[in-house]
């Protein structure tokens, strides 16, 4: 088997919503970040909410962009045997500890699931948080072959998570 980690999370005290995938994929894993398979609509999902054209910056600017937004980054799963990049093909999850993330970002008001996978892992990890809105969101991944519209709707209800007082 194939022993894969997260990377570290991307937040800071002023981080308000929470966007959680499960375990970066090879692509990610082999460019060194977040979503780096060029056919993941990630980019362009969150950038889409945030208002700028994420997917056409280099990557360190993403990442501070999200960040000045009050997005933040990170996975549910620390480390997991995976051979490949789908999620069936996980084995000997090992959860991230969201609870201690959460506690230490004092702006959070939501955190999205950026899929199935991501919502069931992290739902049953952070059940018990009141105060924090949990949603759910199809997939980005090229492998979850909803139209980028279709989903881009979806992932537009996160701006309400931005501008709630």
């Amino acid at each position: 088997m194939s022993l894969k980690r997260a990377f570290d999370p991307v937040v800071d005290a002023h981080t308000r919503l929470l966007i959680l995938g499960n375990l970066p994929g090879d692509a990610s894993l082999k460019a060194g970040q977040y979503y780096g398979h060029p056919r993941n609509g990630f980019w362009r999902l969150v950038g889409g909410v945030i208002g700028v054209e994420l997917a056409a910056l280099p990557y360190p600017d993403r990442l501070e962009g999200l960040k000045a937004a009050g997005v933040g980054l990170w996975d549910v799963i620390a480390s997991a045997d995976r051979p490949g990049s789908l999620d069936a093909a996980i084995r000997n999850a090992e959860a991230a500890d969201l609870n201690r993330l959460v506690e230490g970002l004092p702006a959070l008001r939501a955190v999205a699931f950026n899929g199935g996978t991501a919502a069931r892992l992290g739902r049953r990890l952070l059940s018990a948080r009141a105060g924090i809105a949990l949603i759910d969101l199809p997939s980005s991944s090229p492998a979850h072959t909803r139209p980028l519209a279709e989903k881009a709707a979806a992932w537009a209800t996160l701006s309400q998570a931005l501008t709630r007082g």
